[in-house]
């Protein structure tokens, strides 16, 4: 059983901080909320998002050889892919019916990636260090790099849920700019990190966490669309 304990610490250490997220993130939305059984579609097509990423950034690094560029092109694809599993399973629904839910939708995507990429993470510290440490790189994570999923992931659901009741065309060009962002959002945080020192990535986080506070706020903005008012 003990050599079973890293592992299930991990995906506990990975999955449960991102349902605690999630649960946060749905209240956004308690009026009128999603059924669970896509959120759970939702979830689960992140986690497999990151089964299909991690070979094709392995590819990226191989063929590129600048390492700032590896990282811009690892943000893009992560963003991109997370985009298209939402699409795929929850986006194009029925329930998918008021501009709040494809925010959710994405952020609930979003969890799913990060608890995935956050227990994979945690393994190997959990191989060979206390479980003290372990906690703490989790408690980074949770703060750091799960926030960014969402802030990011969030930029492309705000964007749908804008141009919720557009036209089709208008609507690819909200979709194809709330990817870019998302992509410099994400490849922005990831250069702070390599170029930010140890002892200051709490400053780094800050900005994650102000990113968080300006999304909230666009969340409220989303949920007073109504037709023919946007």
């Amino acid at each position: 059983m003990d050599q079973f304990y890293p592992v299930l610490a991990a995906i506990a250490g990975g999955i449960l901080p991102a349902l605690a997220w999630l649960w946060f993130w749905t209240r956004e939305d308690a009026k009128n909320p999603e059924p669970r059984r896509l959120l759970a579609l939702a979830f689960l097509a992140g986690m497999i998002t990151v089964a299909i990423v991690i070979p094709m950034e392995k590819y990226a690094a191989t063929v590129i050889a600048s390492q700032t560029l590896t990282f811009i092109a690892w943000s893009c694809i992560e963003e991109v892919m997370k985009f298209l599993a939402a699409s795929a399973t929850v986006l194009r629904n029925k329930a998918d019916d008021e501009p709040i839910d494809p925010v959710i939708y994405m952020v609930t995507v979003a969890l799913g990636f990060a608890a995935a990429e956050n227990t994979l993470f945690l393994l190997s510290p959990l191989a060979g260090t206390t479980v003290m440490q372990t906690i703490i790189t989790g408690n980074l994570r949770f703060v750091g790099a799960t926030l960014l999923h969402v802030l990011s992931s969030a930029v492309i659901g705000l964007a749908l849920g804008v141009s919720f009741y557009m036209k089709r065309r208008m609507k690819r060009r909200f979709v194809a700019a709330g990817v870019i962002l998302a992509c410099i959002l994400h490849a922005s945080f990831n250069f702070f990190i390599l170029r930010t020192a140890e002892a200051n990535l709490l400053q780094t986080f800050a900005f994650v966490w102000i990113g968080v506070v300006i999304l909230l706020a666009a969340l409220e903005f989303v949920k007073r669309l109504r037709p023919g008012r946007v």
